[in-house]
């Protein structure tokens, strides 16, 4: 059976708070495999907080999140580690490690499994197609964020799941490892994975992404293509600040700027 298309994680009615401060408020998502899904909007607006619920790692107030089909909360941690894996936005390691032995952490969940036995060239093909190999031997606490944010997204590969939950992965890197990873990323839902990824820059969420959720104020606000979400009076609205949304001249992508006119009239006659 084909898995294209087909919910790999649901979230339905995901409501939650810190102490008297709503965070997400009756969120309904449905995450697919074959497709990357792009949670975007302000801060605050709840998209890491998200995330972290759908990896099983925030308990909800209210609501559910299911993995094909079954309830987070009947998944072994160990067995769920092999289902999905998470890049959360800090990238702290307690000791020293080389950044190859970092990598290698991804493979732990499959301790005991027969795919043990692929650990150092699974590790290797990751560490590759992340531009760390390079880092393997130094350690992970000295380099810089970009490098620890490209360690850290090859442990995600390294742990060779079904389910990809990137929170920010494009944080700190220049433009030709921004395009790598989301490339990668693709690549990924293209082989049948399901990925979610949280980004603040909105024309690489409309280049990289089949779908989107706009989020404000802890509810989705809007959820399809990026063409459809992505219109200027609903950005502008959600952002509270003049967004152009325009048309690449050479190959029609979308491109979502800010309107600068009315700052820059502004300051000229102040």
């Amino acid at each position: 059976m084909s898995l294209s298309g087909t919910a790999a994680l649901t979230a339905h009615g995901i409501s939650l708070s810190y102490g008297h401060r709503p965070i997400l408020d009756s969120v309904d998502l449905e995450v697919r495999r074959r497709e990357v899904l792009a949670l975007v909007g302000p801060n605050g607006a709840g998209k890491s907080t998200l995330l972290s619920v759908l990896a099983g790692d925030v308990t909800p107030d209210d609501g559910e999140v299911r993995l094909d089909g079954r309830p987070l909360g009947e998944w072994k941690l160990r067995q769920m580690a092999r289902e999905r894996s998470v890049l959360t936005q800090e990238h702290r390691i307690s000791f020293p490690f080389p950044a190859g032995d970092v990598v290698r952490m991804g493979r732990a969940p499959w301790r005991g499994h027969p795919e043990e036995d692929d650990d150092d060239r699974v590790v290797a093909e990751a560490m590759e197609s992340t531009d760390v190999e390079r880092l393997a031997g130094q350690s992970f606490s000295l380099l810089s964020g970009g490098e620890k944010g490209r360690t850290s997204f090859a442990r995600v590969l390294a742990q060779r799941t079904g389910i990809l939950l990137l929170d920010e992965p494009t944080a700190a890197l220049d433009i030709g490892h921004q395009e790598a990873v989301l490339s990668r990323a693709r690549a990924e839902a293209a082989t049948g994975a399901a990925v979610v990824v949280v980004l603040h820059d909105l024309s690489l969420a409309a280049a990289w992404a089949d779908r989107v959720a706009l989020l404000h104020h802890g509810r989705v606000t809007a959820e399809g293509p990026p063409a459809s979400v992505f219109t200027a009076p609903l950005l502008s609205l959600v952002y509270d600040h003049p967004i152009d949304v325009l048309a690449h001249p050479a190959t029609g992508e979308l491109l979502v700027l800010p309107d600068r006119r009315t700052s820059l009239s502004r300051e000229e006659t102040a």
